[in-house]
């Protein structure tokens, strides 16, 4: 069943509309503080649509990220209070836990693999705000882990050029569906 081809080729198209950096900028900001989509799915297919212009798509997400990551940092040390009940009911407070039990030991490498990875950061924005993590370890350690994951998806993707976005292409619908069975298997998994 095709699926994930029509919405892909969609992507595609939208990923070339001109106001499209301005939307990139958006979400990369709001998912670093509270929304739960990350940047990466409109990043890559930016950077297929333009593979010249993937390096300052990179640095566009780079920068709204962190500066989104402010906004979760002072969300935590300004607003804890308001944003706890946020957190339970999006299903983030076992997480937010656990990252503040990380903040204690780890700190700084906390940020930075959480800015690399696909754990979602606006647990970590918030919990380094919330536990008063030194500023400048923070904007350190987020300028690294984000610039880090979206410069490497990027110039992966300006890489292999238009022969990606073919290969892709071709290959999306088992891509797309693998990824909800994986996404199924840790949903039943953690449950």
């Amino acid at each position: 069943m095709s699926l994930f081809g029509p919405i892909y080729d969609r992507l595609l198209r939208w990923s070339r509309h001109a106001a499209a950096p301005w939307y990139l900028a958006g979400l990369s900001f709001a998912e670093a503080s509270f929304f739960p989509i990350p940047p990466d799915v409109m990043l890559a297919p930016m950077s297929l649509a333009r593979p010249d212009r993937a390096l300052r798509f990179a640095l566009i997400t780079s920068l709204a990220s962190v500066a989104g990551g402010l906004a979760g940092y002072a969300i935590g040390y300004y607003a804890l209070d308001l944003a706890v009940p946020l957190l339970r009911d999006l299903g983030y407070w076992d997480g937010y836990q656990s990252v503040r039990d990380w903040f204690e030991q780890w700190g700084f490498w906390a940020v930075f693999i959480a800015g690399f990875s696909p754990i979602p950061y606006k647990l970590f924005t918030i919990a380094a705000g919330a536990t008063g993590m030194p500023l400048a370890g923070f904007v350190l350690a987020s300028v690294t882990g984000r610039s880090s994951r979206f410069f490497l998806l990027a110039g992966l993707i300006r890489w292999g050029g238009p022969a990606m976005e073919r290969r892709l292409r071709r290959h999306i619908d088992s891509i797309g569906w693998t990824c909800v069975a994986l996404l199924a298997a840790a949903f039943f998994y953690f449950r």
